[in-house]
């Protein structure tokens, strides 16, 4: 059957038919890079690049606008943003008022630097906006491709892909003066000082994506009237397009004076640049269309949904389309639910707070991670566990394990098809992860004495998810130990090595052995080894 996925728009499942089945347009809202991605953003984009993978991966069938199935050959152009200006710290309810994010991040980084907690080779000045947004984006970026985001992989050599809100402002004015030029927005206040907002009542059908009502955003309901900025406004629920701020610390000139965008017209403009085709960005926003869309496939976490995406519907009919009550920007919106971590919402407070890096430095693998991420369905809150982080570490070392004994040439066994294909029912059937996984488990677990096609059967399955690096991982040496394949250095690791090493030298046995339980307790075994050095391993 082909693909149907939840659509957050209609609110239903529904087949996936996108303008051009061969070639599909998708975007995913990406990090504001002033601190670093933890794992519920990560949740969202790699259940984002699992969707793209099956779009892309044989396997997957579409339906066309006519009904007809669309089994490939098939190319998913995939961008995420990165948002690089100082937006406050209250998006959320208009970003007008709170902090300068990057005013609180250089705060943050002249601490560490202060307390010589930034790593040795860094250098950077916590008083230069553009400076800390390019650290931050570096980290996410690398993060994002050790977690194997093809999108991010790609970017590499493509970083357009990747577009920084700071290298889109001109096109955010163009937008901007175009909906002001419609009566869609409007500006307040004296010349050269002005705030501009878009007007909401404008566009009818305002709140359907998140089943908002004006008259409930009136009222103060879904956390978008702020009081002290609606004096100005035409209509409480009006929301951000720019705001002149001379002493905002990131500010560019417009014709409403020295400030910055807000939030929301960010993704229209980067979205519509990067995925229109060339000269169609300026010729829609000149003369706009009829075209019931822009893009395919629009997606983001559920806090997501309002007010950013809400807001990106309205700007985008509004700037693009001659009838915008019938534009709804992307043809599919795709939402995923949020990450809880041992049953409880994430929080620095709870000490519960995890990026991606700080898992790595604990030795945990990049494909365990990765698989503890996605392997709840998208649209049910998952409760990430070192329990679960475990077990995903064995079901990843299980496969390679069966993937290595795969040495008898042959052809693909019927199970392995009928297998395949079953992994494949899941998948269309809204991206039923869980079910997929059953699926390989149950097949890697009945062929005791796989061949070379069910094994390359097996890789069909496991390339569509990209859940883990197969082949195996290269071992990794140190100065100081010699690491198996899977396990991946830190500071941390190599701190306990070298402690354990030193304490062994002044024969101080008990301090070495707290040090082997420690280690013991992240999942890791040792063994000394000829050279002086300490071998590092999984626990079986």
């Amino acid at each position: 059957m082909p693909l149907s996925l939840y659509n957050t728009l209609t609110r239903s499942l529904q087949p996936f038919t996108p303008a051009d089945p061969a070639h599909i347009t998708f975007y995913s809202c990406g990090p504001t890079v002033y601190d670093d991605a933890h794992i519920g953003n990560f949740r969202s984009f790699l259940i984002a690049d699992l969707l793209r993978r099956f779009l892309e991966s044989p396997l997957c069938t579409l339906t066309t606008s006519s009904g007809a199935p669309h089994t490939g050959p098939r190319t998913v152009t995939h961008v995420m943003n990165i948002t690089d200006v100082g937006h406050m710290t209250d998006d959320a309810e208009g970003g007008e008022n709170g902090q300068d994010r990057m005013a609180v991040a250089g705060q943050r980084l002249a601490e560490a630097k202060k307390s010589g907690k930034l790593p040795a080779d860094v250098s950077i000045d916590p008083r230069d906006p553009y400076a800390i947004a390019a650290y931050y984006a570096s980290r996410f970026q690398g993060d994002a491709r050790t977690l194997g985001l093809k999108l991010a992989l790609e970017a590499q050599s493509k970083p357009t892909l990747m577009p920084r809100a700071t290298q889109h402002i001109d096109g955010m004015i163009a937008v901007i003066a175009a909906l002001i030029s419609r009566g869609h927005a409007y500006a307040v206040g004296p010349a050269g000082q002005q705030t501009v907002y878009f007007h909401v009542p404008s566009f009818a059908p305002y709140g359907a994506l998140s089943n908002n009502t004006l008259d409930g955003l009136r009222a103060g309901e879904g956390g978008r009237v702020n009081a002290a900025n609606q004096s100005e406004k035409k209509h409480p629920a009006d929301f951000l397009l720019w705001k002149s701020d001379p002493s905002h610390i990131m500010k560019w000139p417009s014709p409403w004076g020295e400030g910055y965008p807000g939030w929301h017209i960010e993704c229209t403009v980067m979205s519509a640049a990067s995925l229109l085709a060339p000269g169609e960005f300026a010729r829609r926003l000149a003369s706009p269309d009829t075209s019931p869309a822009l893009i395919d496939l629009h997606s983001g976490g559920e806090d997501n949904i309002f007010p950013h995406h809400e807001c990106e519907i309205a700007q985008s009919a509004c700037a693009f389309c001659t009838t915008p009550s019938h534009n709804t920007f992307a043809r599919h919106w795709f939402h995923g639910r949020h990450l809880m971590v041992e049953g409880q919402k994430m929080a620095k407070s709870k000490g519960n707070f995890f990026t991606a890096r700080d898992l790595f430095a604990k030795g945990i693998e990049p494909a365990a991670l990765r698989l503890e991420l996605i392997r709840t369905h998208y649209r049910s809150n998952a409760n990430f566990t070192m329990q679960g982080l475990a077990d995903c570490q064995r079901m990843v070392d299980r496969w390679r394990r069966w993937l290595d004994s795969a040495t008898t040439s042959g052809p693909a066994s019927p199970a392995a098809l009928e297998s395949q294909a079953r992994f494949a029912a899941a998948m269309h059937d809204d991206l039923n992860i869980a079910l997929a996984l059953a699926e390989l488990n149950g097949f890697t677990s009945s062929i005791s004495n796989p061949t070379t096609g069910d094994a390359e059967t097996f890789r069909g399955c496991e390339s569509t998810l990209a859940i883990l690096s197969l082949p195996r991982p290269a071992a990794q040496t140190t100065s100081i130990a010699a690491y198996a394949p899977g396990v991946t250095p830190s500071d941390e690791i190599e701190s306990l090595l070298a402690q354990r090493r030193d304490a062994r030298a002044a024969k101080d046995f008990k301090k070495s052995d707290e040090i082997r339980d420690a280690l013991a307790a992240r999942g890791l075994a040792i063994k000394d080894i000829a050279g002086g050095k300490v071998e590092v391993s999984r626990k079986s």
